[in-house]
């Protein structure tokens, strides 16, 4: 039997949390029209000075589940969301589940050749944009796609502060060839669209990989998978109607889809939105509505920290916190601790898991190895198997490093209109994750790093993060990112990429002599370079590729 099968990590439960759940919801509509039977008055979405009430919620995606029937749309049919956070992603949506369909979630900061694939890839026939994405990017893509409809949409809707620091700018804008979204609503309000019903394995939306190492790729993430990994957040976190969610992810990712979006329609409970994530407008926007929740990127905290209003009674109602999405360096959890008193929670998942297949329990704090100084991830949640596995497909033990394979109710039925893609990366219903991890005697996991960031220096094998952990005990560093580069003598080498925090200065050789005296000499970065930003995905993942990029060209 493998050491995976004895779940050594069930001991690190709470005493009396179940190590298995079972969701009391078929599909995440049904989950949704539970919430509003049960308090069709309490706020389920709150935008600035805005609020929507789940009962106001049920009518306007009535009404815009009826507009899009209206157009011809069918069961089936794609609905494309290139929006930021604002309260029409979840009237889109939910409006898009009550017309049979399947939505399809796009980064707002895509262009036009990213939009234009994603359209092609999905087949969407209609399109949700803001009013200036499809004057700068969508208006050249529609007309080489199958969209039919375009609605386009204004991020100051549903409120009237109109933030300067957030909507400096922003002037509502008619197009004659898209329909307005409010007035498709207002058109159909009051109808009913025909009642719709899902299997778990019916297609919720389509979630579009990072694109870190690839081509973006649409992952399925079915009614079941949605509805399982809300009810495990639910669980895992501790939530209830009486909490109240700090949307600091993007909407369209998975993280803020599930973490953000569907826990919400679970819990019935606020989601705060703020449009986009800026640190002195999240400050305030935590204090005056009291939120108690989110998971966020640790880039998100590192801005929280480094605002100028942040403060201690500021944050003091945000009690459950959670990171996902990139490394978590511990020196950063231990200066939020020590700035806000409250502990920042690891979670890891992917697109493929729906959010989350690890997370560390709400009353524990991650443990952190001592020989490479990385932070824990958590443990399996509910009902999910993970193993470790060598490159040649068994079972590795305890302590040693291979790729996390996982199953479970979180995992996506494949990729869109890509079998062979699929049966590469989840033969049998067993996701491979491409991260590099291992599982420590006690059944806690640690993600090392991507198969393919690994750099050769010389025939010494150098994991990236190791190095990242190292600079960020630095006090003047804010930001780091490590890859391998070409060089004569070792064939790879180590550089790093650095921004500073605010007011604090550092030189390269410093930071070399730094990293020097705590690793081996194979692993310390030999050239440093300073950055004002390192670039990352919008959801905060490094983009080590376009830095590797720097160095070939």
């Amino acid at each position: 039997m493998s050491v995976y099968d004895e779940k050594p990590w069930l001991a690190i439960y709470d005493e009396g949390q179940p190590a298995e759940i079972t969701p009391e919801f078929g599909d995440a509509l049904e989950m949704f029209r539970a919430s509003v039977a049960r308090d069709p008055d309490g706020d389920i979405i709150r935008y600035f000075d805005g609020r929507i009430t789940l009962r106001e919620l049920d009518e306007l995606t009535d009404a815009f589940a009826s507009g899009l029937l209206d157009t011809g749309f069918s069961a089936g049919d794609r609905v494309a969301l290139y929006l930021q956070n604002v309260p029409q992603f979840l009237i889109g949506l939910v409006g898009t589940w009550k017309a049979g369909g399947v939505a399809v979630s796009i980064n707002p900061m895509n262009r036009e050749r990213e939009l234009e694939l994603l359209l092609n890839d999905s087949g969407a026939r209609v399109l949700v944009c803001l009013e200036g994405l499809y004057r700068e990017v969508a208006a050249n893509v529609v007309g080489r796609t199958a969209v039919q409809t375009v609605l386009t949409t204004s991020e100051l809707e549903y409120q009237t502060r109109n933030d300067e620091r957030i909507f400096a700018g922003v002037q509502r804008i008619a197009f004659d060839d898209t329909v307005d979204m409010a007035g498709l609503i207002e058109r159909f309000r009051g109808q009913q669209p025909p009642a719709v019903s899902f299997t778990a394995d019916d297609t919720a939306f389509l979630t579009y990989t990072s694109g870190t190492t690839g081509p973006p790729k649409g992952a399925m993430n079915t009614h079941g998978n949605v509805v399982f990994n809300s009810t495990a957040y639910r669980q895992w976190c501790s939530l209830g109607a009486d909490d109240v969610v700090l949307g600091v992810a993007p909407l369209f990712h998975i993280t803020g889809l599930i973490a953000h979006v569907t826990i919400s329609l679970l819990l019935g409970a606020p989601l705060v939105l703020f449009y986009r994530f800026e640190p002195s407008v999240a400050i305030e926007t935590i204090r005056d509505n009291k939120t108690t929740f989110t998971v966020g990127s640790i880039t998100v905290f590192i801005a929280l920290m480094n605002a100028p209003n942040a403060d201690k009674d500021a944050l003091a109602s945000l009690t459950k916190i959670w990171s996902g999405g990139a490394p978590i360096p511990p020196s950063t959890v231990k200066a939020f601790s020590s700035a806000f008193g409250q502990y920042i929670h690891n979670i890891y998942g992917l697109t493929e898991t729906t959010s989350p297949s690890h997370g560390v329990p709400r009353d524990a704090e991650a443990p952190v190895d001592d020989a490479s100084g990385a932070l824990s991830v958590g443990v399996p949640i509910y009902n999910t198997v993970c193993r470790i596995v060598g490159d040649d497909g068994e079972d590795l033990p305890p302590g040693e490093i291979g790729e996390i394979v996982t199953t479970g109710p979180q995992i996506v039925k494949g990729y869109w209109n890509k079998p062979e893609e699929t049966g590469n990366a989840i033969p049998g219903g067993a996701l491979h994750t491409g991260d590099v991890g291992y599982m420590d005697a006690q059944g806690w996991f640690y993600i090392v790093d991507r198969k393919k960031d690994q750099i050769n220096a010389g025939g010494y094998k150098v994991w990236p993060r190791e190095v990242e952990d190292v600079l960020y005990e630095h006090d003047a560093v804010r930001e780091a990112a490590v890859v391998g580069v070409p060089d004569e003598y070792r064939g790879e080498t180590v550089k790093a990429y650095v921004s500073l925090r605010p007011g604090k200065t550092a030189e390269e050789a410093e930071l070399i002599e730094f990293c020097k005296q705590r690793m081996a000499a194979y692993k310390y970065p030999r050239r440093v370079e300073f950055l004002d930003e390192i670039p990352k995905t919008v959801t905060g993942k490094l983009l080590r590729r376009e830095l590797r990029a720097r160095n070939q060209a």
